[in-house]
């Protein structure tokens, strides 16, 4: 367990100058403010500083904005991309006058939704090992106002580029759904995710492997070794910090959006789960798939309510146009041992009780991972508690069913509007143990539909100037 007097150790080790806060916004994104080393205190560990939560997405409003940032020790880390030597740290929101935990702090979700579990007796620890996938690019614009809405993206390895003057072209571009994986030149980025490895490692994130993904121009996977709950979480945020600056190193810019471009794949953000208790992982059994009762009940429990925590784990208007047929996204609602076309899958890489574990694969890198890792535990857990079957598995490739076989199946939302709609009509298994409050559940809708839905609905889209101009 690292102190704050390890934390003050560690600054002075390094010669920190600053001390760097890191929080998490309503919608996903980190935020911070830095203080001079000296300013760090054991007692800033306990009483926390104070800031301005109201121009924080989603948090205060103005006449409520005094808050608190509260660091925890365990998450301090030297920053790797700093000019100045700068310590690193997490930190908990909680409110100046009550000293309660704020409640829309994504953070402090995750940490009830641990705590939920281990007063449920069912088990200590829900580990999460996701697989977030993105895109490095070379060049993007984007625009859009009262007459004028575009996007151009750019990458040296796009196909697009295969006929563009480079003096020379060698012509190594991968092409469409024909980037998994080919080796260098055909992979011109081996080197900059290995330098984005090298950096993860650094800060204490394991990495197990790196490649490149399916679809043309860049697009790319880094896998990160299982973590309980909101360590975690707490790693993707550090996962995410690391990818973008590294490639801002060689002048190249990521984007975690889940489809940017169109008729190639998306980037999803498969996410591995199991519980454990007293260190016994509690999901190896003698059931379909070498799986346990608890991890079947579990699978029932994500499969009833995905169209639900799709609001969490596919939280923007982009996500749902990476969730259609055919780009290897699970839209159909089912689950199998091995086939990656069901939307929960069991590995079968090994028989070792301590790898049984679940697959979800419709999560995608847009979300919060902190409500994303705690609403799908929290499906997970009402399927244990209310013994949730969840049908007979589905070992065929769901893409090739006919449309008469699919009507039984059950499939994930087509937009996000749907899935808030399926938030706000059932939400009652993610409020036990006050993990998501009232007040969150409702201004995750309200921002959604107010800054997402209906942002897009009411702004013409080029594409219906090619459909419609001339009618």
């Amino acid at each position: 367990m690292t102190t704050p007097k390890d934390v003050l150790k560690l600054a002075k080790d390094n010669k920190a100058m600053m001390v760097d806060m890191k929080f998490m916004d309503f919608p996903g994104l980190w935020q911070h403010f830095s203080v001079p080393v000296d300013e760090l205190t054991e007692a800033i560990f306990e009483e926390g500083l104070g800031f301005d939560g109201s121009s924080i997405r989603g948090w205060q409003s103005i006449h409520t904005s005094d808050m608190l940032v509260v660091p925890d020790a365990e998450t301090a880390v030297m920053d790797p991309f700093t000019k100045y030597p700068t310590l690193s740290l997490i930190c908990n929101i909680v409110d100046p006058i009550t000293k309660e935990r704020y409640s829309r702090d994504p953070r402090h979700i995750a940490q009830k939704a641990e705590a939920y579990l281990k007063s449920t007796g069912l088990g200590d620890t829900c580990y999460m090992g996701p697989e977030p996938e993105f895109f490095i690019f070379d060049d993007v614009r984007f625009d859009q106002n009262s007459h004028e809405g575009y996007y151009h993206i750019d990458s040296s390895e796009g196909i697009w580029n295969s006929g563009r003057v480079e003096n020379p072209n060698l012509g190594y571009k991968p092409r469409h759904k024909e980037g998994y994986f080919p080796v260098p030149p055909i992979d011109s980025q081996e080197d900059i995710r290995t330098e984005m490895v090298e950096e993860m490692q650094k800060v204490g994130i394991y990495v197990e492997r790196q490649h490149h993904e399916v679809a043309t121009a860049g697009q790319a996977e880094i896998d990160i070794r299982f973590s309980n709950l909101v360590k975690c979480a707490d790693q993707v945020m550090m996962f995410k910090y690391i990818i973008k600056n590294v490639a801002k190193r060689h002048n190249k810019t990521v984007t975690f959006m889940p489809k940017p471009l169109f008729g190639d794949n998306g980037s999803g953000m498969h996410t591995h789960q199991s519980i454990w208790k007293g260190g016994k992982p509690l999901f190896a059994g003698d059931k379909y798939a070498g799986m346990s009762q608890m991890a079947l009940h579990y699978i029932g429990g994500i499969l009833k309510h995905a169209k639900v925590i799709a609001a969490f784990t596919n939280p923007t208007m982009n996500s749902y146009k990476r969730l259609t047929p055919g780009f290897e996204a699970p839209v159909n609602l089912a689950y199998s041992s091995r086939n990656r076309s069901a939307s929960v899958r069991i590995p079968m890489y090994s028989a070792n009780p301590k790898t049984k574990r679940i697959e979800v694969r419709f999560p995608d890198p847009s979300c919060n991972p902190y409500m994303a890792f705690a609403a799908m535990l929290m499906a997970g857990l009402d399927g244990i508690e209310n013994k949730i079957d969840p049908g007979q598995p589905l070992d065929k490739d769901i893409y090739d069913m006919a449309p008469e076989e699919l009507a039984n199946v059950p499939s994930m939302p087509g937009s996000l509007d749907e899935a808030l709609n399926n938030l706000e009509a059932d939400h009652d298994f993610l409020m036990k143990g006050d993990v998501f409050t009232k007040d969150a559940i409702e201004m995750h809708i309200n921002y959604k539909r107010t800054k997402e839905v209906d942002a897009l609905r009411l702004r013409p889209h080029p594409y219906e100037f090619f459909l419609y101009y001339d009618i």
